[in-house]
C-alpha cells in the first residue's frame, strides 16, 4: 500500500470560490455616492453604442449636490465634446464642491458684476454706482459672456490692455479695482474659488488732463474780474432769466482760492456754520471762522475724518462773504414765496443748492472774462491754495492739516505745483557757505 506524504496545513482551510448562477463572476466598478454621472446625449441615430463614436451629440456629466427647500435634487450639469473633457469638468467641479464652492450653472463675469452693483454697493450713492457701471462698461463689452468659474488672469488682463487703448490711466485703475471687487464679491459668496483679477498688472493708459494750478498774477486778475458784472452769456439751468450780481462767484472764488475747501465742502456749506464776528471774550480770542463739517456727499459728511475742520477766515473771504449775505437777502425779497430756505451759502436765485454743473459754467464766464481762457475747473483753485502755502514755505503736513488730506503724500504729489521757475534755496544757502 502505497501512502503519500501531504504538505502540512496551516490555519483553516478556505473552501474555493464557486460563481454563484445568479450573480456575475466579474463585479462591475460602481461610481461612489456624490462622484456624478456621464451619459452621452445623442442628437441623432446612435453608430456606436459602446463609445459612442462619430454619434451625433454630446457627453454631458452632473453631480447632485442633495435636495431643495421643496423637495427637488439640487444638480450641476456640464458638458463637452468628448468623454474625457467631462470628467475633467466633473473633477474641477467636485474640487470645487470639496472647497466649498457651489457654482452657478452658466454664471458669467457680467452677472457677477449686476450682482454686485446692486447687492455690494448697498447705501452708496447713485453716482458712485453710476460710475462703477461706466468703468466697468469697457471691460465687460470683452469678458462680460466669459463664464466666471473660466476666466483666467490672461483674459482680464487682455481686457485691460484693450481698454488702456481708449481710456486714462485713472479709468484703467477704477475698471481694475471694480471688477476686483465683483470678483471677491462673488468669491464672498462661494460662486468662485479665486480672484483672478487680484493677478494682473494694470496697463498704463492714454495721457489724462494734468491738474494745474493758477499763477499769482492769474489769481489777482481773477480776483479785480469777479467783483465785476460778468457778460452778458448763457447761463446754466436754474440761473437763466435772472441776472446774478457778481457777489455769488466772488464769494466762491475768493473763499476757494483763500482756505482751499473742496468744491463738494463748498456748496453745502451753510450759514450758521459760518462766523463773520468771532469771539473776543475773557477766554482765548475766537477769530472768524467756518465750519467744515460737511459735503455733498450721499452721507451729508466730509470725505474722510480730517477733512472735518474749522478755518480762520482770511480778511478778503470775510468781506466777499458778507457781500453775499446782503445779495441773497435781497434775493430771498425778490423771490418771495418761491423761495426756498435751505440756509445755504451758495444758492441759486431761489434758494436752492447749486449743482456742480452751475458753478463750472458760472466759473468759466468769469476766467473768460478775466482772459487766462475757459478751460480751468473750480477745483484747481483749491490746488492754487496748496501751490501758494508751499510757494511761502509751509510745512507740507501744515498745508495737508488746511485742505483735510488724511497723508501729506496726497498733498505733496497731487496738489502742489512748483510756481517758481527756478528754485534757489539751495544756491542762497550754499552762498552762505562759501561766501568769500
Amino acid at each position: 500500500m502505497e501512502v503519500f506524504l501531504s504538505a502540512p496545513v496551516c490555519g483553516p482551510v478556505v473552501p474555493p470560490i464557486v460563481p454563484h448562477p445568479g450573480y456575475p463572476s466579474v463585479m462591475t466598478n460602481r461610481r461612489l455616492r456624490g462622484e456624478g454621472g456621464i451619459s452621452f446625449d445623442h442628437r441623432g441615430p446612435c453608430r456606436d453604442n459602446v463609445r459612442h463614436r462619430h454619434c451625433p451629440g454630446r457627453w454631458r456629466g452632473e453631480v447632485t449636490l442633495g435636495f431643495t427647500p421643496k423637495g427637488k435634487r439640487s444638480r450641476r450639469r456640464v458638458a463637452g465634446r468628448t468623454k474625457a473633457e467631462v470628467q475633467e469638468k466633473l473633477k474641477a467641479l467636485n474640487a470645487d464642491l470639496d472647497v466649498g464652492i457651489i457654482p452657478k450653472a452658466g454664471y458669467t463675469v457680467r452677472q457677477a458684476a449686476e450682482d454686485w452693483l446692486k447687492q455690494g454697493l448697498d447705501g452708496r450713492a447713485p453716482k458712485t454706482i453710476k460710475k462703477n457701471e461706466n468703468v466697468l462698461g469697457p471691460i465687460l463689452t470683452i469678458i462680460g459672456g466669459k463664464k466666471l468659474r473660466e476666466l483666467t488672469a490672461a483674459e482680464v488682463q487682455q481686457a485691460l490692455t484693450r481698454m488702456a487703448t481708449r481710456y486714462s490711466s485713472a479709468a484703467v485703475s477704477m475698471g481694475h479695482n471694480a471688477l476686483t471687487r465683483a470678483i471677491r464679491h462673488a468669491e464672498a459668496h462661494d460662486l468662485v474659488g479665486r480672484n483672478v483679477a487680484t493677478l494682473v498688472d494694470i496697463p498704463k493708459g492714454q495721457a489724462g488732463r494734468p491738474s494745474r494750478s493758477l499763477t499769482l498774477e492769474q489769481a489777482t486778475v481773477l480776483f479785480r474780474v469777479s467783483a465785476e458784472d460778468p457778460p452778458a452769456l448763457e447761463l446754466p439751468p436754474g440761473l437763466r432769466d435772472h441776472r446774478r450780481p457778481p457777489s455769488l462767484m466772488r464769494a466762491y472764488i475768493v473763499l476757494s482760492l483763500t482756505t482751499g475747501l473742496r468744491t463738494e465742502e463748498i456748496r453745502a456749506l451753510r450759514w450758521d456754520h459760518v462766523d463773520l464776528k468771532g469771539d473776543p471774550g475773557t477766554g482765548p480770542p475766537t477769530p472768524p471762522h467756518v465750519f467744515v463739517w460737511r459735503s455733498v456727499r450721499g452721507h451729508g459728511d466730509t470725505k474722510t475724518e480730517k477733512s472735518r475742520r474749522s478755518l480762520e477766515l482770511p480778511q478778503v473771504a470775510m468781506e466777499a462773504l458778507e457781500d453775499l449775505m446782503e445779495q441773497q437777502a435781497d434775493e430771498r425779497r425778490a423771490a418771495g414765496a418761491q423761495w426756498h430756505d435751505a440756509g445755504l451759502v451758495f444758492t441759486t436765485a431761489t434758494g436752492n443748492a447749486l449743482d456742480a454743473a452751475n458753478v463750472r459754467k458760472m466759473f468759466r464766464v468769469v476766467c473768460r472774462s478775466a482772459g487766462i481762457g475757459d478751460h480751468w475747473t473750480p477745483r484747481e483753485l483749491r490746488h492754487a491754495f496748496v501751490s501758494f502755502m508751499s510757494q511761502q514755505a509751509m510745512a507740507t503736513e501744515e498745508i495737508a492739516r488746511l485742505v483735510g488730506h488724511s497723508s501729506s503724500r496726497t498733498t505733496e504729489v497731487v496738489y502742489r505745483h512748483e510756481l517758481r521757475p527756478v528754485i534757489r534755496s539751495g544756491a542762497e544757502i550754499m552762498n552762505k557757505i562759501f561766501k568769500g
